[in-house]
This record gives structure tokens, sequence and C-alpha cells, in this order.
């Protein structure tokens, strides 16, 4: 039965309706300039590319690359906890859909996310049938959820950040957020912010509580072996990694670069930024701070000052070979990012002052003393040719990282449990039980 909704609820979807045709143009688009073959693009519009598995089918919705892969551990340890049991990944974006092809476990498959228009979510429910749905960070598209519960769909918020922006827009709509927030039965919340936002726009208390951070159970990023190998007799000096910049970042990191070779002349950077396709602009910027630059993309030797590492899906590589890293989106607005991979890692981990986005994380990281703040340029420069001159001091940080990414396991396991036995539709399996 079709959840009756609200005005604005309405209103949304006449909206959508609307602006379908617009929304599909630009999304084709954004996704045949990604490589993106016109089958695959066709599954936004609901069009299935593979048949469904037999048997019990779990189905996690994602926005892009982080929060994909943020859900495989808990994929996996649900199908321990269901024998049989198939998981479906829905994301949408071109870059999620090409890292996931080389991460998904036996039993998973990834599909790209319908619009949030009703006959590309009926098409895609009446044909993947799902025993669950599994939503993801701030993954709340109005449509999708009210479709699915018409379909009686089991639905879950696993993970779940709201920025203060957004809880401020969901208060000027309590009514439509109650609504939507009333058709999930499980919510589970990153941090404590989240909770306390959902809590004040009407979320049923029963039903949403903190945690876990499912980022800190991410299995740690795959390294090739034999790529590390080269990169590393490629440079052999000291080298660290400025990692997810965002615009504006660059020039304040390469201040901090040239501040840190004044201790170490022959220090290298690789520079990974947010967005790759700001590679062209980016290595401009470089040159023209007087460095010189090879670019990862263009296939040119890693032999210059900065190597701008301008590709999709081998952080794990520069992790693996730069054991001090600078985690961006902290110099700027961007909120900060998700410190668990490089801790996995075992970097040494620098950040700048604004990571609100992950407060939480950052307070326990630091109680830990598991990373540390660099306030301005001359601070980082100064902090990078620190560790490096100290390698114990560098190790130390990073163990300290790493063991704390380590930790929580059974949080994992309790919430695989949560949802395999309150939101799955169907049974555990006779042998499961009790």
């Amino acid at each position: 039965m079709q959840p009756q909704g609200t005005v604005f609820y309405h209103f949304y979807r006449a909206v959508a309706a609307l602006s379908a045709p617009l929304v599909w143009r630009s999304v084709s688009r954004k996704l045949a300039r990604s490589g993106i073959a016109p089958e695959r693009q066709r599954e936004r519009l609901g069009h299935a590319t593979l048949p469904r598995p037999d048997g019990a089918l779990a189905w996690f919705h994602a926005a892009s690359v982080g929060e994909s892969l943020s859900v495989l551990s808990l994929a996996a340890r649900m199908q321990a906890l269901r024998p049989g049991l198939s998981v479906l990944i829905t994301s949408g974006t071109a870059s999620s859909a090409q890292i996931l092809a080389k991460r998904l476990g036996p039993g998973m498959v990834h599909q790209f996310a319908p619009l949030d228009q009703a006959g590309a979510l009926r098409r895609f429910l009446d044909h993947w049938r799902p025993d669950a749905g599994i939503f993801v960070e701030s993954e709340i598209w109005p449509q999708m959820l009210v479709e699915a519960a018409a379909q009686d769909v089991p639905l879950a918020l696993v993970n779940a950040r709201m920025s203060k922006t957004t809880l401020k827009n969901w208060q000027r709509f309590d009514h439509t957020a109650r609504f939507l927030l009333g058709l999930f039965q499980v919510i589970r919340t990153q941090d404590q912010a989240t909770l306390d936002g959902l809590r004040s726009v009407g979320a049923d208390e029963a039903r949403v509580q903190l945690g876990p951070n499912l980022k800190s159970f991410a299995a740690p990023l795959p390294v090739d072996a034999e790529m590390l190998a080269q990169m590393q007799a490629a440079l052999p000096g000291p080298v660290w990694l400025a990692a997810s910049t965002h615009e504006g970042e660059e020039k304040q990191v390469l201040k901090a670069h040239a501040i840190a070779r004044k201790t170490l002349p022959d220090l290298r950077l690789v520079l990974v930024p947010r967005h790759p396709e700001r590679a062209e602009g980016i290595a401009t910027l470089i040159r023209d701070e007087g460095f010189s630059v090879a670019r990862r993309s263009a296939g040119e030797a890693p032999m210059a000052d900065v190597y701008l590492a301008d590709t999709l899906g081998e952080m794990g590589l520069w992790y693996a070979l730069a054991r001090v890293v600078f985690l961006g989106g902290s110099l700027g607005q961007a909120g900060g990012h998700n410190p668990y991979e490089p801790a996995q890692s075992g970097c040494a981990i620098l950040t700048g002052p604004r990571y609100a986005n992950f407060a939480d994380v950052y307070a326990e990281f630091l109680a830990a003393d598991a990373l540390r703040i660099a306030k301005r340029p001359a601070d980082l420069g100064k902090q990078v040719a620190a560790l490096l001159t100290a390698p114990d001091e560098a190790r130390a940080l990073g163990q300290a990282a790493r063991d704390l990414a380590g930790r929580n396991g059974a949080a994992l396991d309790d919430l695989a449990a949560l949802l395999s036995t309150q939101v799955m539709q169907a049974p555990l399996p006779a042998a499961e039980e009790g």
C-alpha cells in the first residue's frame, strides 16, 4: 500500500516528474563522458542489465565511492549470517562503479541507482524484488523510499550523517522529514550531531541510535605489490602524500612542500586531488609555483618535484608508498575527509583544522594521539619534515592510527545481526535460527 505522504512530498513528486527528461539527459551525458556504455546508463531508468539472483537479496544504496566501499564489510558479515544471501549495491557515479567492480565479494553485484522518478523506481523494484533496502549516510531520496515501502520492502538507514545545513532544511519541512524517517525500521547514525538532529525533526527514538561508523570497518585498500615496488624504486628518497585535496588547497600544500624542502631538499610530493578532472589546472599551478610535475594519467615517470596522481582506484598504492599523509578537505570549506583509510594503512596522518564533517571521529583520533593538526601551510611543512626526519615517531603515530582503526569489530557484527533479523524479509535459514 502506497504511503500517503505530505503536501511537500507530493509537490516534490510533481517537480520530479516534470524535470525527469532534463535530469536523465544530464545524468546520461555525465556517465557517457566517463566511458559508461549506453546499456548501463539505462540502469538509471530502472532497466536492469543483470538477472536477479535466486533466494534472498539485500539491497544497499549509497552515493559514491566512499559510501559504497564502506558497506562491503557489513554486507559480507550479513552473508556470513545468511548463507546464500545475494547483495545488490547501487550508486550514482561512474567512479563508484569502476572501483566496486574490483572490490565486490562473492555474491555481490553493482547497478547504477534508478533516478528518483516513479517509472524508473517501479521498473527497478519489480525486477530486483529486494528483501531489504539499506540506505547509507545521507542517501534519502523521497520517492525511492516511498516506492520501496509501497512494495513492502523493509528499510534501514545506516551510517547516517547529515550536515547542519541539511538538518536546518529538514526542520523547515519537519512533517515531511518525520514522514520519510518513519519509513525506516532501523536508523543508525555515525555521529552524535546527526543523532540529535534526526530526533529534533521527529525521528522515532526507539528506531534511531548512535553507531557504528561503517568507514572504520572498511577493509584496507588494495595495493598492487609489483606497482608499489616500481614506485619505491623510482622514488628512493623521502616522499609525502597530499590526499583528496580540494580546489584552493593545492596552493597551500605546495607552500608546505617548499617549506619542508628547506630541511629535505630531495623531498618529493605525491598529490592526489579529490576530483581528477581538475588535474590540468593543478598541473599549471604546480609549474607556476616553481615545481616540476609529472602526471600519472599521462603515463609519465615520477621523476619530478610533484607527482600528480590524477587517477582513480589507486589510493591504497599511495598510502603504502608515502607513510606521512596530509588528508585534504581540511584547509578549506569541504569539512574534512574520513581518516580511517590512511589509518588502516598505518600512515602518520596530518590534517588541517577544518574537519566538521567528521568531528566525532577526529576527536577520537586526537585523544588517541593518532593524528596531528597543521593549522596553516608553514605548520604543515614543518610537521612533514619533522616526521620524515624522525621515522620512529612517524611509525608510532601511524601505529596508533592503525590500532584505533582495528577496534570495535563486535559492533559491526551486532549491526549485521540486527539487519539480518529485524529488517530482512526472508527468514533466516533453519540452521541459523535461534
